[in-house]
């Protein structure tokens, strides 16, 4: 657990503080800060970091990519790829749970110009004959040309699933057929690549580009890569630099970063036999609150006809109780699990989410 973190919320009968709305809450290490602390850094936007570049390249080889650039988000990373794709004009093709498409404000969109086309998908896959037939290749009486296609691995809204690697290929196939670059949203692309075990360069391989999240499971404080060829860098730091990402002395959180890569994806593996046990808790005591094993470290909790208010009503319970979740939608909670999470946190999340579920029917 979170030693920083209150111990309880201001409720009579909350006993710990378990907080699984999100892996974004998790506190760096002990190392991490020490590394900020001693941080060689210069303006990045002047002379260069050189912390920052040595992050830049450490985040370049993880994805086997000729260069990177650090951005201070997912966000920010998957914004400026859609500003180089965009040279094409036209649409960016994403799959109908998409995070750029339903938690990104709307920047493909509103700032790199791009029509955000949803195709209809299944657990984070897009319906290949539905891309197929969604992607343009020239300009035509009905458009501009596809400018990206984006998947996103592991994918936030179908509980982490990490996509399989023969649909990526078939992905990559479909838009290199159009003349289309393929972004990969690979916020938590270490957590895909352990659940398949291979390294993350085999998943962003199959894109132009990848962005990755140095925070959540990796602990970090702050920050992502934006990882691709070195011409593709070149134009993405201008583009940085548009969006009010120039940074000065980064070094100070860039140093976090390189620890994150260093000594944080091994422990994963934690996250995930953690968010399997708790499945597994809910599935001996309530089989009709989840579906699918996860695959990495997020839980689905399906409360159907819970009530009153449903997942918000039910997240509500569990607040009181002093266990922290987010609604994914009106009838299902998300529940992330991470470092700040043990096994005894396991027991009575699930204990607690039963307890809350069945109140509400």
């Amino acid at each position: 657990m979170n030693a920083n973190a209150p111990d309880r919320l201001p409720a009579e009968k909350a006993e710990r503080r378990i907080d699984l709305r999100s892996d974004t809450v998790t506190q760096p290490t002990d190392a991490m800060r020490e590394a900020m602390r001693a941080a060689v850094v210069g303006d990045d936007g002047l002379d260069g970091d050189p912390t920052v570049r040595e992050l830049e390249a450490a985040g370049a080889t993880a994805m086997g990519k000729e260069d990177a650039l650090f951005v201070a988000s997912g966000t920010m990373g998957n914004l400026v790829a859609a500003l180089v794709h965009a040279n094409r004009g036209g649409e960016a093709l994403v799959d109908e749970h998409a995070h750029v498409a339903r938690s990104e404000g709307g920047g493909i969109s509103r700032l790199a110009g791009l029509m955000c086309t949803a195709v209809r998908s299944h657990d984070g896959m897009m319906d290949l004959d539905a891309l197929a037939a969604s992607m343009r290749g020239s300009y035509s009486r009905h458009g501009a040309p596809t400018a990206m296609v984006v998947v996103e691995t592991s994918h936030n809204h179908a509980g982490g699933r990490a996509l399989p690697l023969p649909y990526l290929a078939a992905v990559g196939e479909r838009a290199r057929a159009a003349g289309a670059a393929v972004h990969v949203d690979g916020a938590r692309i270490f957590n895909a690549a352990l659940a398949q075990d291979v390294p993350p360069s085999a998943i962003a391989a199959f894109g132009d580009t990848v962005t990755f999240c140095l925070s959540k499971g990796l602990s970090a404080p702050m920050g992502s890569i934006l990882a691709g060829s070195r011409d593709f860098v070149v134009r993405a730091r201008s583009y940085r630099r548009m969006v009010g990402g120039g940074l000065r002395q980064a070094g100070c959180v860039a140093a976090a970063g390189l620890v994150a890569l260093r000594d944080m994806a091994g422990r994963l593996a934690d996250d995930h036999r953690r968010a399997r046990a708790l499945w597994t808790h809910l599935r001996d005591q309530e089989p009709a609150l989840i579906g699918n094993a996860p695959d990495t470290n997020i839980v689905l909790v399906h409360l159907g006809a819970s009530g009153p208010g449903g997942a918000t009503a039910c997240a509500a319970r569990l607040a009181s109780r002093g266990l922290l979740v987010r609604p994914r939608d009106a009838d299902t909670l998300r529940l992330v699990i991470h470092r700040h999470i043990d096994d005894d946190a396991i027991r009575i999340a699930a204990a607690e989410i039963v307890r809350a579920a069945g109140m509400g029917r």
